[in-house]
Formats: structure tokens, C-alpha cells, sequence
């Protein structure tokens, strides 16, 4: 990532940019004029990425920070979007294998702070940037068989709120992207292809292009309007135990 002195576009980091909201948000960031570092495990779509001008793919997993530090080096991170994510298994807590519950708190919370961690400072000393965190509703209220990953989420939406404080003044901005019902790969290894289908079919769900949109809105905001959090569901979805009003009514 050399020769980042002489930019002149801004630079964003996008984890988890291979699939769904991750993949959105970089076509917008680079239809918004920036340069974007898409960090991901799925070559084809890495590659695909690639051809957008501006979009370089960054083929590495999040648990090795060393290796991070290395992809960036010398990268002046203006937008940051903490992306990557994991749905385990919707089963009970009793049910669940220690190795989800690892990984899930892992993916989900441990490596959106490590990568913070590393662009921050270079933020911080320019006096300038915005990091994204992508939330979920069932960080803000309880959903049946998701207690991990309610969990990881909750403790992200804290943090955010918390980063936002240490940041007063500093002239970075936070932002917590509190997704709803999103029609992406997200529940692909939790829940079965009929169940997906099911739970897609209830109402019509918000697109990764939505989210993407309203990001770009967001960032797009004068320097001293700072968005803390927005939430984007379905107009048929409440939050809440419960769950969901179904299509037409």
C-alpha cells in the first residue's frame, strides 16, 4: 500500500467486502470517489471487485493482524467499515459448540477492534475519518436461538457508543449501522435453504444497496455532523421479541 502520501482520492477499508452489504458498500464507496481496500476470502468475487477501478482486494483472514499491519502499511485509512461478520447455527445456547461460540465472538467483535485498532491512530493524527461499524437489531433486543450472536452485536453497538466519547474532539466521527432483516448470504450456514426462503418470503427485506445508500449518505454529511447510529429494517419489521409482521398486512 506504498505511495499513499500522494493520494489524492480518500481511501476506505472495507472488511468482509465479498458478499452482501460488504460487496455494496464498496461499488458505493467507489462510485463516491474513493479508493477501497476490499478485504476478503472469496478470490472469484475478489477479483470481480478488482475490476471497478480504484478497488484493491485484499485476500487475507482477519485473525492474523500481523499480516494486516503488513497489507497496510504506509495506508492513510480515511473511512473505515468493520463489515465482516458470522451467523453460528440458530440453535439454543445449551446446543451450541464452544468452537461457534469462539469464532462468532471472534469475527464479530474481537477482529472489527483489532482492525480499528490499527487505523485509528493514523485518523486520529490527521484529525479526520469515519469508522463504520455494522450492526443488527438483535444487538438491541432479544431474539430466540441468537444469544451469541445477539450478544457479539451488543457488545459492538457499546463500544461504538463508547469509541465515539474517547474520539470527542479529535475530529473522527463514528457511525453504527444497525441492519434489520437484510436479504444477503449472512444465515447461509445457520439456517437451511427452506428456512431462508421462509423467512425472506415473510415481508419484503432491505437490500445490501440500501444499507450501502444510506452509508454514503451518512459519510457524505458535513465534518461536524457526526450520525451516531442509524437503524434500517423493513417497513413490516418490528424489533422485539416476536418478531415480524408479515407481507400485506
Amino acid at each position: 500500500m506504498s505511495g499513499q502520501n500522494e493520494k489524492t482520492r480518500p481511501l476506505a477499508l472495507v472488511t468482509g467486502a465479498t458478499s452482501g452489504i460488504g460487496k455494496a458498500i464498496t461499488i458505493e464507496l467507489v462510485r463516491l470517489g474513493h479508493d477501497v481496500i476490499a478485504q476478503g476470502r472469496n478470490e472469484t468475487v475478489l477479483d470481480e471487485l478488482s475490476d471497478h477501478q480504484g478497488v484493491t482486494p485484499l485476500n487475507l483472514d482477519l485473525s492474523d493482524m500481523g499480516e494486516l499491519s503488513t497489507a497496510l502499511e504506509g495506508a492513510q485509512v480515511d473511512v473505515l467499515i468493520n463489515n465482516a461478520g458470522i451467523m453460528p447455527p440458530a440453535v439454543s445456547f445449551v446446543e451450541m459448540e464452544q468452537a461457534h461460540i469462539d469464532a462468532t465472538l471472534q469475527v464479530n467483535l474481537g477482529a472489527a477492534l483489532a482492525v480499528t485498532r490499527a487505523v485509528l491512530p493514523g485518523m486520529v493524527a490527521r484529525r479526520k475519518g469515519h469508522v463504520f461499524f455494522t450492526g443488527s437489531t438483535s444487538g438491541q433486543a432479544p431474539f430466540p436461538n441468537m444469544a451469541v450472536y445477539g450478544a457479539s452485536k451488543a457488545a459492538l453497538s457499546s463500544f461504538a457508543a463508547a469509541l465515539r466519547c474517547d474520539l470527542s474532539g479529535s475530529g473522527v466521527r463514528v457511525t453504527e449501522i444497525v441492519a434489520g432483516r437484510v436479504e444477503t448470504k449472512l444465515y447461509r450456514d445457520a439456517l437451511s435453504d427452506q428456512a431462508r426462503s421462509d423467512m425472506y418470503a415473510a415481508f419484503d427485506p432491505v437490500q445490501p444497496e440500501d444499507v450501502a445508500r444510506m452509508m454514503g449518505t451518512v459519510l457524505t454529511f458535513p465534518a461536524h455532523v457526526d450520525v451516531t447510529r442509524f437503524d434500517i429494517l423493513p417497513t413490516a419489521q418490528f424489533v422485539g421479541g416476536g418478531g415480524f409482521a408479515s407481507k400485506g398486512k
